[in-house]
């Protein structure tokens, strides 16, 4: 796989797996929002010939023609490659796809500025990518305005459902919902003060999703644990993510959890303060392994495999994608370096459990 961002940089398939690091000042948007045959059995062992197939029978489906080359893909998001959330979550998707087939990778990340973004997501298609990525919700109007003009190129957006009805352009979000039930109830079982914080971004899309989710998942596991949810109304201000933080702590949390890019700074106040942590979006272990305790992840290359494999049928778009527990979509990541207990990580493969068989609603 070859990949390269917008500085022309170009990194092997190996090192497309971005290295995890802590960034100081997350670059991501305010405004991002959601809205996700068999083979046919061996003919009997006979002497004569089947007999002939009616000419009212469907034809045959035609195999999914083989890529002719890499796939072109372009990605533009509002964060940092390496943010550990929102924005890593694609880029460490496409990587995941880079891994099983051939592709050409470019991403555009940083693209707070929704204006900039639209300029980027029109030079890729205008420079003929196959599949253009506008990740992020705030960019929904203006892939809508651009997706008409470039037919033969197909876009993907999320989190969002809505494809506008174009026949070129997929949609998809996550329910991550389920990952936060499965959070929420594993923090009721850990704390010990019976406080929990929660640094939510904006009070929308996949994040109000995991915060609902988490809440609810803490209260069917102990009903008397107190859960205090704060929204920032930034998905990207880090210094106000710290500042909720702090207030968790000093009202008695010592379990938190958030989402969104601007998480590095909550985690740096419960990494300082021993407080344990619960991720979201992508695997923050490496960030604090100390008091990551598991993170819900988003394999977002259960999506794109699926993408990839339209596109390579002429299916450009119309099409809605859900990433759930169920289709391997959403991943609990438990931290080893953790120590966590063995009868609270059972709580959480539980829920785990529940949930996929339809035992467990993750929102009121």
């Amino acid at each position: 796989m070859r990949k390269s961002t917008r500085h022309t940089k170009r990194f092997g398939l190996l090192a497309a797996l971005l290295a995890v690091a802590l960034v100081a000042a997350a670059c991501g948007g305010d405004d991002e929002d959601t809205s996700a045959g068999a083979p046919p059995p061996a003919p009997p062992a006979e002497t004569e010939a089947p007999p002939a197939a009616s000419d009212d029978a469907p034809p045959e489906p035609e195999p999914s023609p083989m890529p002719s080359g890499p796939l072109r893909v372009a990605v533009v998001a509002p964060s940092a490659s390496n943010d550990l959330a929102f924005t890593q979550s694609i880029v460490d998707g496409v990587a995941a796809l880079g891994a099983v087939r051939e592709l050409e990778v470019e991403v555009t990340d940083g693209t707070f500025v929704v204006e900039d973004a639209a300029v980027a997501i029109r030079e890729y298609a205008e420079a003929g990518f196959d599949l253009v990525i506008a990740h992020g919700s705030q960019y929904g109007g203006s892939l809508q305005e651009i997706a008409p003009d470039f037919p033969d190129v197909s876009f993907a957006w999320g989190t969002s459902v809505d494809t506008f009805g174009l026949a070129n352009v997929f949609a998809y979000t996550a329910a991550s919902d389920q990952g936060g039930y499965v959070l929420g109830s594993m923090a009721a079982a850990l704390t010990d003060t019976g406080i929990i914080g929660v640094v939510g971004p904006i009070e929308v899309g996949d994040a109000k999703l995991f915060v609902d989710g988490f809440v609810v998942g803490a209260g069917d596991q102990d009903s008397s644990v107190d859960v205090n949810v704060v929204y920032t109304e930034s998905f990207s201000d880090v210094a106000k993510a710290a500042e909720t933080a702090e207030a968790h702590v000093s009202q008695g949390a010592d379990v938190m959890t958030g989402t969104a890019q601007m998480v590095v700074g909550a985690v740096g106040v419960a990494q300082r303060e021993g407080a344990a942590w619960f991720a979201t979006q992508s695997d923050q272990a490496e960030l604090a392994p100390e008091i990551v305790v598991a993170s819900q992840v988003y394999e977002w290359e259960v999506v794109l495999a699926d993408i990839a494999a339209s596109i390579d049928r002429g299916v450009l778009g119309g099409e809605a994608y859900t990433l759930t527990l169920a289709n391997g979509g959403l991943a609990i990541s438990f931290n080893d370096a953790y120590g966590l207990s063995g009868d609270i990580r059972a709580i959480g493969e539980a829920a785990v459990a529940g949930i996929i068989d339809g035992s467990i609603e993750t929102l009121p």
